[in-house]
């Protein structure tokens, strides 16, 4: 395994109006995401992510059971098992936002990681679950609405390229796990988000570089792009991008349009970092028992 991994990001915008059956969504965004996926192999890509919820609009923004026909079993929905199988003919490996369900009621904000083999090596279940008014009256991030919070804690994968991690939009603005997400291996975390303009743009490129250099790893940040109907909630802002371990941007893509972002990350960086900031060497676990102390 040579040092150096390409990774694909991919933006995109969902143009069908919310109004519309969840089935027509569905349709319309795979079929959008498939010749995306393809074009980050085609040029170079190795791990490949995709937005949040990718395969619709971001619902939250209304409180609205239709949606919970999205939900799909993973890994024994169809979207998965498509997935698996491009997965496998590209030779790369796909980390896979969708809606999950556990059982009917039970529903998770999940990412499936598929390795380049087409095999499915499992799920992160988004953790920090938003509840926040945002944009025009009535809309919000009305995440408790439609998923429970996460019971997996922090896997990293180890697939054929890199160890992946996942952390999952909101989940950015929490430092702990995105430290449990270095602690357990992670060279890469990839942050799947549907973000607005106007309510944490000023953070998008502060917090996710602090956990790169914080934890020793590069961090892929994807985001969607433009406005989706009916709610008008805010500008998805795209800006998707790759972040090194020194801070630095190695990739980042445009504000307002689709787009497949390629970066490379070098694991010989994350060593020579690793070595020079001994963060995990000098941390003091035992120190920090009051946080536990401080829970309500």
């Amino acid at each position: 395994m040579g040092s150096k991994v390409k990774i694909g990001l991919i933006q995109a915008h969902h143009h069908v109006d919310g109004r519309e059956p969840v089935e027509v969504h569905k349709k319309a965004a795979i079929e959008k995401h498939l010749p995306l996926i393809r074009e980050a192999a085609s040029k170079g890509a190795q791990v490949i992510c995709l937005q949040e919820l990718f395969y619709g609009p971001y619902f939250c923004t209304e409180q609205n059971p239709k949606w919970y026909a999205a939900a799909e079993k993973v890994p024994d929905g169809p979207t998965t098992r498509l997935m698996q199988e491009l997965a496998k003919e590209l030779g790369v490996v796909l980390i896979v936002p969708l809606y999950e369900e556990e059982l009917p009621g039970v529903y998770y904000n999940t990412a499936a990681v598929i390795d380049a083999d087409g095999k499915f090596l499992g799920k992160y279940r988004k953790q920090h679950i938003p509840q926040v008014q945002a944009g025009p009256a009535g809309c919000g991030f009305w995440e408790k609405y439609y998923f429970k919070p996460g019971n997996l804690g922090y896997p990293v994968f180890d697939t054929a390229f890199a160890k992946v991690g996942v952390y999952i939009c909101y989940d950015r603005h929490f430092p702990e796990g995105a430290r449990l997400l270095g602690l357990n291996g992670a060279e890469i975390v990839f942050n799947p988000s549907a973000t607005v303009a106007g309510l944490s743009e000023y953070l998008w490129k502060l917090e996710q570089p602090a956990h790169a250099v914080a934890n020793g790893y590069y961090l892929g940040a994807i985001n969607r792009v433009g406005w989706e109907k009916p709610w008008d909630m805010g500008e998805f802002y795209g800006q998707s991008y790759l972040v090194s371990p020194r801070g630095e941007f190695v990739a980042i893509g445009e504000r307002d349009r689709e787009e497949v972002v390629i970066g490379e990350m070098d694991r010989e960086v994350i060593r020579e970092v690793r070595d020079t900031w001994q963060f995990f060497r000098d941390r003091r676990p035992e120190t920090y028992r009051e946080m536990l102390d401080l829970l309500p």
